[in-house]
């Protein structure tokens, strides 16, 4: 009876272990690192059920040995090629070439252990920002230039 108890805790144990592979868009990766897996499934639920993202699809990149998805914002919308990474592991210059060169906006995603997902875009080069829009004055140029003028009199 006990050893009965404890193949069924066992196997309920390996089922909870792996549903996360069992879910239709991961089963087909077969990526080695379950970290990468489940970095992957986190940002791809959290596009799919919070964000409403459409058409997402997984795709295995063998040379990296990671996982990306592909998804767009909205119906017609350009499509992102978004790169889950766990925080503890780092990434190469080359990683990020290969992923930039897939010719798709590239979101990189940080999944923390708790997991949060903070989203960063990465371009091809260095990028300007725009400039910022509405009525601002610089008021920190005009004191500092009435100081300058008031010390010198």
């Amino acid at each position: 009876m006990l050893c009965e108890i404890k193949k069924k805790n066992d196997s309920l144990n390996n089922f909870l272990a792996n549903w996360i592979l069992r879910h239709p868009q991961m089963k087909e990766l077969q990526v080695g690192d379950s970290e990468q897996i489940h970095a992957a499934f986190l940002v791809y639920m959290d596009l799919t059920e919070v964000r409403r993202w459409k058409e997402v699809s997984c795709v295995k990149i063998p040379d990296l040995q990671a996982v990306l998805l592909e998804a767009q914002e909205k119906d017609g919308g350009p499509v992102y090629t978004v790169l889950p990474l766990p925080v503890h592991q780092s990434l190469s210059h080359r990683s990020i070439r290969q992923a930039l060169d897939r010719g798709f906006p590239l979101l990189l995603c940080a999944v923390a252990s708790d997991s949060t997902l903070v989203y960063q875009r990465m371009t091809d080069g260095l990028v300007t920002p725009d400039p910022p829009v509405g009525p601002f004055e610089d008021v920190g140029r005009r004191q500092r230039r009435k100081r300058r003028q008031q010390q010198q009199r």
